[in-house]
């Protein structure tokens, strides 16, 4: 059992509700689950094109889905920060103090042999825990 879990949450998949029963169920009594969504702002030449009203604009609309996502789910605080998703992830893990983190994963396709997907940055660098789900 768990007393700080991590539920990285995408806001585009589906899996987000299993994953929350699942950190639930690995939950101490009086333990903390923060659902995490790490908001990447376009990089590149792209944020050249992109006003800062309409960066702030998507923020604030990804910020509302996440509450959305967690609304009366007893027990669950929503949490959004700016970064790189793997990383950021393993960052406030840390800075938290987490024990565990629970995360959906989709099946893997040939582009994550190369790159890698954000869970397997996570099980491979994480300093606690991590239980990844398929997404079936």
């Amino acid at each position: 059992m768990y007393k700080n879990i991590i539920v990285p949450m995408a806001l585009d998949h589906g899996v987000s509700p299993q994953s929350l029963e699942i950190a639930r169920a690995l939950l101490e009594q009086g333990g903390t689950i923060t659902a995490l969504h790490v908001y990447e702002a376009p990089e590149g030449s792209v944020s050249a094109y992109v006003d800062e009203e309409t960066m702030r604009a998507a923020y604030e609309k990804a910020a509302e889905r996440l509450k959305e996502k967690v609304s009366g789910i007893e027990g669950v605080t929503a949490v959004i920060v700016r970064g790189h998703s793997a990383r950021t992830i393993i960052d406030y893990a840390v800075e938290n103090a987490a024990d565990c983190i629970v995360m959906g994963s989709h099946k893997p396709g040939i582009r994550d042999y190369f790159l890698g997907s954000t869970a397997s940055h996570v099980v491979r660098h994480a300093k606690c825990a991590v239980h990844v789900h398929r997404d079936s």
